[in-house]
């Protein structure tokens, strides 16, 4: 049995990292010390003057170990990979980095990429990141493919080459070099890399001096077209340049750290100033309690420059870290030259830092009335379960409803809604092919059966391990299922689950005369609900968007349709090739204005059909005209 007064007598008076350990001896909290000895005796001293966290931390200690260290550098290394590894309860936790994405560059390509991962693999690529701002790294890489050519496929080149395969649509439109075909200019293809490169780390006045150049060159040997290239990329960097906001003279690379601590959680808002401009911003959400500003920022800082593809030689901090020493010396050893880790006091610095401060408290407060919405989305969907008298809380709900024109072209719509709010992914529509003619409760029976039946396959093909829960598209099943009508409606998808044997509840969602929510059907009874009320705004929009799902999918095969008849009447074009040009073109318009180039990317157009495809919808043009 651990005796701690014993173990605590044989602490050394060393610099190292201690790991606390509840009764299960799962590890609840790791530290870091420049005196073992004295730093965790502490813990265990007269408990009045520890805060209330200390306190219920303390009381669930059951054991502890220690690591020796050479220095208190080595500690603060060790303390981080150990948190990082534990992820102890008892610790503030930045989000595991791996979940955050990144944007890598695979330079271990014969011809580099630029992608989007959420994994930092030790190899060649260069990784950029983290990225909390998924629209922010989204909006980067528009840029990047808006002005360099690069290839966006996975695809073996070598293999490619040998084989002699066609280059993709990518290249024809220009958006790729085509390195499959077996350009001569590799060096071009790795320059726009580096390029790239440049523009990621935030050296934008360096990559528009080198384009500026290139576009005189190009224009000084008649080249205007590789000249206009460059005026387009220039364009596209200039637009981007205008965005930023010139925040500091010293034209340094530096980020600003500032906290904003609310009830349970804290919000880090990190700015990234290259060479004096504000390039990005990110926030970081963290579980917090009453540890001090000072303590949460010191803990941040270790964890993220810890995953940090990039460290700049300055970071500026809104309160000074106790450990701010070893800190400075730990980045500047993980950056290979002099880091310096500063406090601003005064001037322009201290007004950029009550900018961060500003922007950390904003997301804090947009964060704090996300959790306030989803606090009430929980207490609407218990009065729902109230109401009906649920057994199980109603945290998934389908919605049925089927849409015709004098029962031609019936489709039937699937909405769900998880913890009171649209799960689009899980939306599905369904074509209805057994029944002729407007049946409504003919088309509902088809379409909850496929539903059902597909579920209950997926189900037993989880359970003999033949696929995962992941790739099941039926294999969740609802709490509580929601019919788009009144007792027909329930009825039909009660006789649906009882042919299954389901046992899941259903009601239906009723209209008033003006066609607006009205209230349930639920066990042959109706319950007006208040227009007032949560309840009702929760079972409106429900109703409204199983509506609008089904009509929009029944739009949708109307224009395939129209589709459909305008390709036929183009000699040579049979429903194979039909269905081939719908596959890779979506939608009609797109088919109109397509290129021949274009058309014989499609698979069984040849030359002559794509020509004959371009006269026809060209020709028809001229004709309207």
């Amino acid at each position: 049995m651990f005796d701690i007064k014993e173990q605590l007598k044989l602490l050394p008076d060393s610099p190292g990292v201690y790991i606390m350990k509840d009764s299960e001896d799962k590890v609840i909290y790791v530290g870091k010390a420049i005196s073992l000895k004295n730093r965790v005796r502490q813990y265990f001293q007269s408990s009045k003057n520890h805060p209330p966290k200390v306190r219920a931390m303390v009381v669930n200690i059951k054991s502890f170990e220690y690591i020796l260290t050479d220095s208190e550098l080595e500690a603060l290394i060790l303390e981080c990979n150990l948190i990082k590894k534990y992820r102890p309860k008892y610790n503030i936790l930045l989000r595991d980095d791996k979940t955050y994405p990144y944007i890598k560059v695979t330079l271990e390509e014969e011809y580099p990429r630029i992608i989007k991962t959420r994994r930092v693999n030790k190899d060649k690529g260069k990784y950029f990141g983290p990225y909390t701002n998924i629209g922010a790294l989204n909006e980067t890489l528009d840029i990047i493919h808006q002005m360099y050519p690069i290839r966006t496929c996975k695809k073996n080149i070598t293999k490619m080459i040998e084989r002699g395969e066609r280059p993709c649509l990518n290249y024809h439109i220009k958006k790729c070099m085509g390195p499959c075909r077996g350009i001569e200019n590799k060096a071009q293809y790795l320059q726009m890399i580096q390029e790239i490169i440049l523009l990621l780390n935030g050296k934008e006045e360096e990559l528009m001096k080198r384009i500026k150049e290139n576009m005189k060159a190009a224009a000084g040997k008649l080249d205007f077209e590789r000249a206009a290239y460059y005026r387009d990329q220039l364009q596209a960097l200039e637009n981007t340049l205008e965005k930023q906001k010139i925040v500091s003279t010293s034209m340094l690379d530096q980020d600003v750290i500032a906290a904003a601590i609310g009830e349970g959680i804290t919000c880090v808002q990190v700015f990234m100033v290259r060479e004096g401009k504000l390039v990005h911003r990110e926030h970081f959400i963290l579980t917090t309690q009453e540890e001090s500003k000072e303590e949460i920022l010191s803990s941040f800082v270790k964890q993220y420059y810890m995953a940090a593809a990039f460290i700049p030689k300055e970071v500026y901090i809104e309160r000074e870290p106790e450990d701010q020493g070893i800190i400075e010396e730990w980045l500047s050893s993980k950056k290979g030259s002099r880091v310096k880790l500063k406090t601003p006091v005064r001037g322009d610095k201290k007004q950029m830092m009550a900018m961060v401060v500003k922007n950390a408290e904003m997301v804090l407060a947009q964060n704090t009335r996300a959790k306030e919405a989803e606090a009430e989305r929980e207490e609407v969907l218990l009065e729902l379960q109230q109401l009906l008298q649920l057994e199980d809380y109603p945290l998934r709900l389908e919605a049925y409803d089927i849409s015709n024109i004098q029962g031609l072209q019936s489709v039937g719509s699937m909405v769900v809604f998880e913890a009171a709010k649209p799960s689009y992914k899980d939306y599905r529509r369904f074509k209805v092919k057994t029944i002729e003619g407007p049946n409504d409760y003919g088309s509902l029976e088809e379409i909850m059966t496929r539903r059902f039946k597909r579920g209950l396959a997926e189900v037993q093909e989880i359970l003999d391990g033949r696929t995962g829960l992941q790739e099941g598209k039926f294999s969740v099943f609802p709490n509580l299922i929601m019919m788009d009508g009144g007792i027909g409606q329930v009825n039909v998808a009660q006789r649906v689950l009882a042919e299954l044997s389901i046992a899941i509840p259903v009601c239906g969602m009723v209209k008033d005369e003006k066609h607006r929510t009205k209230g349930l059907i639920y066990n042959g009874e109706e319950i007006i609900l208040d227009r007032s009320t949560r309840l009702y705004r929760l079972v409106s929009k429900l109703q409204d968007e199983v509506h609008r799902f089904a009509i929009e999918y029944h739009k949708t095969l109307r224009k395939k349709d129209m589709l459909q008849s305008q390709l036929e009447e183009i000699h040579g074009v049979g429903e194979a090739r039909r269905r081939a040009l719908l596959k890779h073109f979506k939608n009609i318009d797109k088919i109109k204005t397509a290129s021949v180039e274009e058309l014989l990317m499609v698979d069984g157009i040849n030359q002559r059909i794509a020509e004959k495809i371009h006269q026809h919808f060209h020709i028809s043009a001229d004709e309207k005209h």
